[in-house]
């Protein structure tokens, strides 16, 4: 079976059955949250996994896998079991089936599925479906960026002294790190920015960036699979993406920020004290 269709849009194909299966995905967590959870802790108590979570990542992986038989897959719970999480020029798609597990069990209605897509390490398709809100927001390389078919652009905010900027608390709760966190968020709002908001997706903190509704995000802590739709997104709707150093964007170096101007994005990074994480890609 041919993983291509049309020359002119090598990756229609692979986006058509994306939005498809993103659809289906959303619909299953939809169902899920009128019953109750088996919540079981990965890596700290505010690091949350469902069964929802896996059975919607084995329903994803398991439906591309058949359509695209050479193609390469990162997903969230697959690495949570012990799979590889490293980026080959390989069609790969990047999953993570529940983007705000904890939102998911406590039904607070941010919950994403994100599906990304990359060739030779480039991203060329990016998915986030909100599925509590019903939003589904698309991009394809070059192509922009939309939320259920409207077209998307930043707000082109420059000036951080009007910005509503977004970020989380993240999942780490040692002393140091929350210390760190917290101290970040004080640099900005005291700049004064207009405030910080926190919805508790990365993915869906992002598409809030590419509609205009907020100024800037930035992380560290976070995944590759939070990160691979999203990122493409805000590009896709003139957003500017980088490293929290200022640097150029690193999918694997687990923090990032989008921003409406460089200017904002510039600033956030020279205000920001980094946290090291360990990459995803890096092996013991």
């Amino acid at each position: 079976m041919a993983n291509k269709c049309a020359a002119s849009d090598p990756w229609q194909d692979c986006m058509e059955v994306a939005v498809t299966i993103a659809r289906k995905a959303g619909a299953v967590i939809c169902d899920a949250l009128r019953k109750e959870q088996t919540v079981q802790i990965k890596s700290s108590p505010a690091d949350l996994v469902t069964e929802t979570d896996q059975n919607v990542e084995k329903m994803i992986i398991g439906t591309l896998k058949e359509k695209f038989p050479s193609h390469s897959f990162i997903g969230e719970e697959s690495v949570a079991d012990g799979a590889a999480s490293v980026l080959t020029d390989n069609p790969t798609w990047i999953i993570d089936p529940i983007d705000g597990t904890t939102n998911f069990v406590h039904r607070f209605p941010f919950v994403a599925v994100s599906i990304g897509f990359s060739v030779n390490k480039q991203s060329e398709i990016g998915i986030v479906y909100s599925c509590m809100e019903d939003k589904m927001y698309t991009a394809q390389r070059g192509q922009g960026a939309f939320c259920n078919g409207q077209q998307l652009k930043v707000s082109g905010q420059e000036d951080i002294s009007k910005a509503l900027i977004v970020t989380e608390l993240g999942s780490n709760r040692t002393p140091e790190v929350l210390k760190t966190v917290l101290s970040n968020m004080e640099k900005l709002i005291s700049i004064p920015s207009h405030g910080v908001r926190a919805l508790g997706t990365a993915a869906v903190n992002m598409c809030m960036v590419a509609t205009g509704g907020a100024d800037a995000y930035y992380e560290m802590g976070i995944h590759c699979w939070d990160m691979a739709a999203a990122t493409l997104i805000v590009s896709e709707a003139g957003g500017v993406v980088l490293d929290i150093s200022g640097g150029p964007f690193d999918l694997m170096s687990r923090r990032v920020i989008v921003a409406s101007s460089r200017a904002i994005a510039e600033r956030i990074a020279k205000e920001v004290q980094i946290i090291p994480f360990q990459r995803d890609d890096q092996t013991e």
